[in-house]
């Protein structure tokens, strides 16, 4: 009996102690949830968080609330309240929640991903920022590294052409060799053992990271036997060890005269946060190592994850890939390769890579926001220490905003001469928006643009004989992975033409 007493003891002063904190504000609907568990006894599981959520809001609306064990979490679901969130009061919902799982990928809060708000972050963000003008002007320019390494997926997607491919390692290598050309100014080829490993970390690390696990919720369960969490750790040392490989490359090469990439720059700032007389945070080796793990993670696997997004709507949609082509034929032609200028010229392209970013959104959640200071979203009060989670997937999917979200329709981006790109609505940020936004949206779209325009000017993609599609159901997680699909490329018969002339 006295187990009962104990319970109904704290339940009771649960709910006084939660009146007391409310009185005279206002607070969001929020689900049912009891004490200590919160709201994890009435959620459904079986469908992933960014649908559950979505469906939720006709229950409870665009935005409210939710214990996760014993944390106050807020869910935003329409563009209104995200853009206040982001934009409008983007300052007071800037820092990220600290969790097990990011802590240990992070250092403990280091590099800019998973950082909290303040000077340092501000600092670091800043270097990564000022690190792309790097690539702008001579021989490291942006748009000639990443033709090369389109130029590079190409000839091996020709290697194996009119047969049954996987284009995921290819695809993988090459948004890698961008990110390691912007970091190192070097690059990896597929039979490296260090590219392997990189590979397998990476994706080891998308399986465990930011999946509201139990130990996330309830930290102190980390202190028992955990194959994720064991997987996780092995996976951070494997990519730690590789970047502190790179980094004393880098150090024994360093010219504060001559800084070509992001280590170059961080080396730099290191020295100069050395000088007593520079008011800078500290600037360390470990950090250098989470900033630096920060781009990788945030550049390799989404940039790849959305071009094989693409394919496989294009897959689905042939007459899309046969406008696309048809564009780059009358605009381009085979005597050259695309480059980014020519974005205003293949509208078709432009207008469905937007479409796939909408309707496959990469990070569906985005990274966890949390309030840093007591704040509100519209009339309700946001406490300090609140998660928040934006659901673009609803955003991007709401039917108030898009005709027939689910249908895939690159045509909503075009005017209605198909002559000119647009943004149809407000309820369309694919990167995010405000002070965390994806520092590198420039490089990523530029990625996307070129590696599919080359692919689609010389090859004809076509799915393998036994006609099965590509799934478009997604592996959820931090991001929104595509079920691993093969199909069948052909060199397009204008291009063989070409190359015999050549």
């Amino acid at each position: 009996m006295w187990w009962f007493l104990t319970i109904s003891l704290l339940t009771l002063l649960y709910y006084i102690w939660q009146k007391q904190g409310s009185m005279g504000k206002k607070y969001l609907i929020c689900m049912p949830h009891l004490p200590i568990l919160g709201s994890l006894p009435y959620m459904n599981f079986h469908d992933p968080a960014h649908v559950y959520f979505t469906k939720l809001k006709e229950k409870y609306g665009n935005t409210f609330a939710f214990w996760m064990g014993p944390q106050y979490s807020v869910v935003v679901n329409h563009f209104s309240a995200a853009k206040e969130v982001l934009l409008k009061k983007g300052k007071d919902f800037a820092s990220r929640p600290r969790m097990v799982t990011t802590d240990i990928l992070s250092g403990s809060g280091k590099g800019i991903a998973f950082s909290e708000y303040g000077p340092q972050w501000r600092m670091y963000r800043k270097l990564v920022q000022s690190s792309f003008s790097l690539l702008k002007d001579g021989s490291q320019k942006l748009e000639k590294l990443i033709c090369q390494e389109a130029n590079t997926l190409c000839k091996s997607l020709a290697a194996a052409q009119g047969k049954i491919q996987d284009p995921a390692t290819d695809i993988f290598l090459a948004s890698s060799n961008v990110i390691c050309q912007f970091c190192f100014s070097s690059s990896w080829n597929k039979d490296d053992e260090d590219f392997e490993i990189m590979m397998d970390y990476s994706n080891n690390i998308l399986k465990t990271l930011c999946k509201d696990s139990l130990v996330d919720i309830f930290p102190w369960i980390q202190l028992f036997p955990n194959k994720d969490l064991a997987l996780l750790k092995d996976s951070v040392t494997l990519r730690n060890e590789l970047l502190k490989k790179k980094l004393e490359i880098q150090k024994e090469k360093f010219n504060i005269d001559s800084v070509n990439n992001l280590l170059d720059a961080l080396l730099k700032a290191k020295l100069d946060s050395d000088n007593p007389l520079v008011q800078e945070p500290e600037i360390t080796d470990e950090h250098i190592l989470m900033t630096v793990g920060d781009i990788f993670g945030a550049g390799v696997e989404t940039t790849s994850t959305v071009v094989r997004w693409c394919i496989a709507f294009l897959l689905h949609h042939p007459q899309v890939k046969e406008e696309i082509q048809k564009e780059i034929d009358q605009k381009i032609g085979f005597g050259r390769t695309p480059v980014l200028s020519d974005r205003n010229q293949l509208l078709h392209l432009e207008s469905t890579i937007r479409e796939v970013l909408r309707i496959r959104p990469v990070a569906p959640l985005l990274i966890p926001h949390m309030a840093w200071t007591d704040t509100s979203i519209g009339e309700y009060t946001i406490p300090k220490g609140t998660r928040i989670y934006i659901n673009l997937w609803s955003i991007h999917h709401d039917p108030t905003q898009w005709n027939e979200p689910e249908r895939f329709m690159p045509e909503r981006f075009l005017d209605k001469n198909k002559d000119q790109l647009i943004i149809p609505n407000a309820s369309y940020f694919p990167f995010g928006s405000g002070p965390r936004v994806c520092v590198g949206e420039f490089l990523a779209r530029s990625e996307l643009f070129l590696f599919l325009a080359w692919i689609l000017q010389r090859f004809d993609l076509e799915v393998p004989d036994d006609g099965e599609l590509p799934s478009l159901d997604g592996l959820s997680g931090v991001v929104f992975q595509i079920i691993p699909f093969k199909l069948k490329v052909k060199l397009r018969k204008g291009w063989r033409e070409a190359e015999l002339s050549a």
